[in-house]
């Protein structure tokens, strides 16, 4: 008995984990447009990080301590018109948009790479259904002619029987006269 290396099933384990992308795996050639470097994986993941709860939590209790730390005056480093506050909004701003829009556009061509997947799956799939249909419809064509063939099978061997049956009577007939 034969058994298989933990590599092997370990192999066997990984491609059925990611059999369900064999459909997305022709768009593979888009990955250098995602830029998978390390810059655009991190970009991406922080312009992600912009709309999380913990973010916006965490933006707004600084916000809050940055302005009332200056409001009470217990820190003089940004007087009331918060004019650091206001460049720091507008240099988060700065980074903020093109970053999300980055991974906006990365999003949108990984969705355009998964959409021509499924689209070219959905169109295998349909010829594959019209072959089978072609398929099914010349088999019920070949099940008819069987079934003619075997009705006037069944037709001639019934006249036959008969044809045999009187030539018997005949001949049955026939030798009891000759007795």
């Amino acid at each position: 008995m034969k058994t298989s290396s933990p590599n092997t099933s370990s192999l066997s384990s990984d491609l059925a984990k990611t059999d369900h992308l064999r459909f997305h795996r022709p768009h593979e050639h888009l990955v250098p447009t995602f830029g998978n470097d390390r810059f655009a994986l991190q970009a991406e993941a922080f312009a992600r990080f912009f709309g999380t709860p913990l973010f916006l939590g965490a933006q707004t209790l600084i916000v809050m301590a940055w302005i009332g730390a200056n409001a009470v005056g217990l820190a003089h480093f940004d007087a009331y018109p918060f004019i650091l506050l206001n460049l720091a909004f507008s240099l988060q701003a700065a980074y903020a948009a093109p970053l999300i829009l980055l991974a906006q556009t990365r999003q949108a061509a990984r969705d355009k790479a998964n959409a021509e997947a499924d689209a070219k799956h959905r169109e295998a799939l349909a010829v594959a259904n019209e072959n089978r249909l072609a398929i099914a419809a010349a088999n019920n064509a070949q099940l008819l002619e069987l079934l003619q063939q075997n009705t006037q099978l069944t037709e001639l061997t019934k006249a036959l029987t008969e044809r045999i049956e009187t030539l018997t009577v005949e001949v049955h007939a026939h030798l009891l006269k000759h007795t």
